[in-house]
């Protein structure tokens, strides 16, 4: 069966995370992806990654967790026979991606301007922290920046921890999905070819639907409240033995199912938990008395029980915990690569969590070494190897 995206070329002339992450939707999709990268330098997520060994060889894991069958070839976009060359490989695209700060791509004489008029119907996406305009548009931004500036981190943990980082780099990767919805949307348009400009500050606010309104609408500021959810109680993390466990009896039937379940129906019959609004006054009372019970037995077997009778929840688990659970291991999640070129081993890394038709989406090829595609992307340009070779040696590939 073809994928949606298949005989789409993407350029992809992203670094690190934000921009990678929308191409690794977007190669899973279907699209071939051709990662252009600095000649002798590449992608510096190339070098970044928990094994020094693997950043030491080009291929850290930060770089092989977004990159999975892609190409590679590296092109010097300073060298007028580099962007010479870059501008026939544009020709031969349907999107490029890039996630430089704004007025790089201008300044090497390659923005969205000068590429309209090589190939009109080009669909340009361009990630930024902050947008192309405005204040802030020449800030410099990672993702720390960002979960800090959208107000993440304020109400990110509790009265006494907050302000406090997601511990994965949101920002980032909410802006690379949203920049591919983004992408996604413009290869059905009629006709193609545009501008897309994906602010990661804007794409982390937007995801913030219900704290924002809440002040937008409401005029009650989000505060930072740990584990509890405060829209319903009992919600939240509950002390179980040996660890927590998530339970939300959002509804006034799961309520009457949880505490039946506890041994706890009295508590039904005291004013401060009557409804749900006095039910969320008074969710640390509420709380310790449920945690009486909850503490005597592990969080796993009340995750069952309370899951069984139809009260959502679930213990709260480690990644390499959750990574075995059959739910993702026989999901087809997991992708293995064998023998990895570069790494010298088997490497297992992360899909997209998409299944079309039963299947979970996958690619052929492993993340490439850097330039592994030099040869037959520029000889399908119509390259000899003399001319590449020649063009090597100039230092504009």
């Amino acid at each position: 069966m073809p994928k949606p995206l298949d005989g789409v070329r993407v350029l992809d002339l992203t670094n690190v995370l934000a921009g990678p992450f929308c191409c690794h939707q977007l190669a899973h999709l279907g699209a071939e992806v051709i990662k252009v990268e600095a000649a002798g330098r590449g992608d510096l997520a190339r070098n970044l990654g928990a094994d020094p060994d693997l950043n030491a060889a080009g291929m850290g894991v930060s770089f092989l967790a977004q990159n999975a069958g892609k190409k590679s070839v590296t092109i010097n976009l300073k060298h007028p026979e580099g962007r010479a060359l870059f501008e026939r490989l544009v020709e031969s695209a349907d999107v490029l991606v890039e996630n430089f700060r704004p007025g790089v791509m201008d300044r090497l004489g390659v923005g969205y301007g000068r590429l309209k008029t090589v190939k009109p119907t080009l669909i340009y996406c361009a990630i930024s922290g902050f947008g192309q305009d405005g204040p802030w548009v020449h800030r410099p931004a990672y993702d720390q920046i960002i979960q800090g500036a959208s107000g993440v981190m304020a109400i990110t943990g509790d009265s006494d921890s907050a302000p406090l980082r997601v511990g994965y780099p949101v920002a980032d990767t909410v802006g690379g999905l949203t920049a591919a919805m983004a992408i996604s949307a413009a290869l059905n348009a009629s006709p193609r070819g545009g501008f897309i400009d994906v602010s990661m500050l804007e794409s982390v606010l937007a995801t913030m639907g219900w704290a924002v309104s809440n002040y937008l609408i409401a005029g009650v500021e989000p505060t930072p409240n740990g584990n509890e959810n405060l829209t319903s109680a009992p919600s939240g993390a509950f002390e179980a033995e040996g660890g927590l466990i998530n339970i939300a009896a959002n509804k006034d039937e799961q309520w009457v199912l949880l505490t039946d379940h506890l041994g706890l129906a009295p508590l039904r019959e005291r004013a401060d938990y009557a409804t749900r609004e006095d039910r969320k006054r008074n969710r640390l009372a509420l709380k310790g008395e449920l945690e009486m019970v909850l503490k005597t037995r592990p969080a796993r077997d009340w995750a069952k029980e309370l899951n069984r009778i139809g009260v959502p929840a679930g213990a709260v688990l480690t990644v390499p915990e959750v990574l075995a659970m059959p739910q993702v291991a026989d999901r087809g999640f997991l992708a293995t690569f064998s023998d990895v070129p570069g790494v010298g081993r088997d490497i297992d890394v992360a899909t997209t969590g998409i299944k079309l038709d039963g299947a979970a989406l996958t690619v052929a090829d492993p993340p490439p070494v850097l330039g592994q595609d030099n040869g037959t992307i520029w000889e399908s340009l119509g390259l000899s190897a003399g001319e590449i070779d020649a063009l090597t040696e100039k230092g504009a590939i």
